[in-house]
């Protein structure tokens, strides 16, 4: 019930933003520049998303290969768009998507529990690192070029960006001295220690090592993920109608990283609002920001959507197999 309390309460922030942001800018403007997106345009966006979901799932895969896992492509590629679809739509329960992908990975594919949630955490952690490097890269130029946000703004998304930065900083600092954060924790709140907590931290720590060819491999993936949203973002500015650059363009994907990090369903209201700024800045025009926001939520949502019917498929696959395990006994 108080997770679902946080859910509905994000989601209402997020639609109040929203519709307050939709009434600043004007709704007529907003549908103007729309008209300028067309068909074509829109296949493409749709076509570059699927591109994104599919190479992060191929990172997924090259991190359980370099724990010895093989599992094929699409056995895969169900529940990490599950996975997404939970984490798009509900992002206030903290990571509850990625442990919905380790919870199916180990019932549908006989995984241990400590390796599958030891890759949905590496998984994460690679994401959260790459698109920090982008936020701190497009925030520092657009600190030199336009000036600092309006001070509601800094404080949201200020803050958002000191926790997840802190939280990256004191993962690597642990695991490159091999030092248990673990142990950290439960010491500060006194319980009592599982193994499997501690194994899944050591698969972590194994994972890490600079030398080994499955991290960097992932990197790299992790990168060419960032590229095809690069790319998505110059196109879809393009397609409606303005001039994009190579350094705005990254501000602008910056923005994105930093807005999808603060817990509303489907970034409703947060995007809108940093990239509003960001593009009034830019002169390309706030109604051009509610324009692209919301062409970048619909792609999102439709694979979201596709992800969620999966997540359904899934868990009626795992009732039906546990209850014919039940009746055999």
């Amino acid at each position: 019930m108080r997770n679902f309390l946080l859910f509905l309460t994000s989601l209402f922030i997020g639609i109040g933003l929203f519709l307050w942001i939709g009434k600043t800018v004007g709704w007529q403007e907003i549908k103007n520049t729309l008209l300028v997106f067309t068909g074509w345009q829109g296949m493409v966006m749709l076509l570059l998303t699927l591109s994104i979901m599919i190479i992060g799932n191929l990172k997924w895969k090259e991190i359980l290969r370099g724990e010895e896992i093989e599992i094929s492509f699409w056995q895969l590629f169900k529940p990490y768009l599950a996975g997404f679809a939970i984490m798009f739509l509900a992002p206030i329960l903290f990571w509850i998507g990625e442990v919905f992908r380790s919870f199916i990975l180990k019932e549908t594919n006989q995984i241990p529990w400590t390796k599958a949630t030891a890759s949905v955490i590496i998984d994460r952690v690679l994401e959260w690192t790459t698109n920090l490097v982008i936020i701190f890269l497009g925030a520092l130029f657009f600190l030199f070029k336009i000036g600092l946000p309006p001070m509601n703004l800094r404080l949201i998304f200020g803050g958002t960006l000191f926790l997840f930065t802190a939280s990256i900083l004191l993962f690597y600092f642990k695991t490159l001295k091999r030092e248990s954060l673990i142990k950290t924790f439960i010491g500060v709140f006194n319980h009592r220690l599982d193994s499997k907590p501690l194994e899944t931290e050591k698969e972590i720590f194994d994972f890490f090592k600079f030398k080994k060819k499955s991290l960097q491999r992932a990197f790299y993936l992790s990168f060419a993920r960032v590229t095809i949203m690069y790319l998505r973002v110059w196109l879809l500015i393009e397609f409606l109608g303005q001039k994009p650059r190579f350094l705005p363009v990254l501000s602008v994907l910056g923005f994105s990283y930093l807005a999808a990090m603060v817990p509303i369903p489907t970034a409703l209201g947060s995007h809108e609002a940093i990239q509003i700024f960001a593009f009034g800045g830019l002169g390309w025009g706030i109604s051009v920001a509610t324009a692209f926001t919301t062409i970048i939520r619909g792609t999102e949502l439709i694979l979201a959507l596709t992800g969620i019917i999966i997540s359904f498929r899934l868990a009626i696959l795992l009732f039906k197999n546990n209850l014919v395990n039940k009746l055999e006994k």
